[in-house]
């Protein structure tokens, strides 16, 4: 093909090029706005799951794998002393902290400090744990620190709430918290 023909060819072949590379940008801007409202719909969901489970005396290690793990978030869980007549739950993920006997944490992409720390005390509100205690020493404010406060959940058990974020596996996490501390002795 010679002349004006493969001329013709060459621009047919251009603006369909051309086309090809709209769509590839369109289709990647609309993946990236699928990924950013994903984030926020898991934020969303693992708020939600935590503040509706992670407070309750009866939560184990299988229902918090079923109902924590389903909201797409990372799971942190562990019950060494049960409420009910379930097997203790081990230490899985990060170390223990001193002095507690449970963790229910979760933690995704994104800062969503604000609605965690909104859905942390509305979780706290429907269990009914109201009763402001002091927050021991061990716990510290930290940069990105949304929520950090504790609660008596009955004379000689308090429970602390840490809500923030912090450096995660793929940039900026928001996590949520409550852990339980053994008991006052009387």
């Amino acid at each position: 093909m010679t002349g004006p023909k493969r001329i013709r060819s060459l621009v047919w072949a251009t603006l369909h090029l051309s086309g090809v590379v709209a769509l590839v940008a369109l289709a990647t801007v609309r993946v990236q706005a699928q990924q950013e409202l994903t984030a926020a719909q898991v934020a969303e969901r693992g708020s939600a799951a935590f503040a509706a489970n992670c407070f309750s005396p009866f939560m184990t290690a299988d229902r918090a794998e079923r109902v924590l793990d389903q909201a797409g978030v990372r799971v942190d869980f562990y019950d060494l002393d049960p409420f009910s007549s379930v097997a203790p739950s081990p230490v899985t993920g990060r170390p223990a902290t001193a002095g507690t006997d449970r963790r229910c944490e979760v933690a995704f992409d994104g800062d969503f400090a604000e609605l965690a720390a909104s859905a942390a005390v509305s979780g706290l509100e429907m269990e009914g744990i109201r009763n402001e205690a002091p927050v021991p020493d061990r716990y510290r404010s930290t940069q990105g620190t949304a929520l950090l406060g504790a609660r008596f959940l009955n004379p000689r058990r308090i429970a602390v709430v840490h809500v923030g974020t912090r450096p995660g596996p793929h940039g900026v996490e928001t996590f949520m918290f409550v852990e339980r501390l053994m008991p006052i002795a009387p």
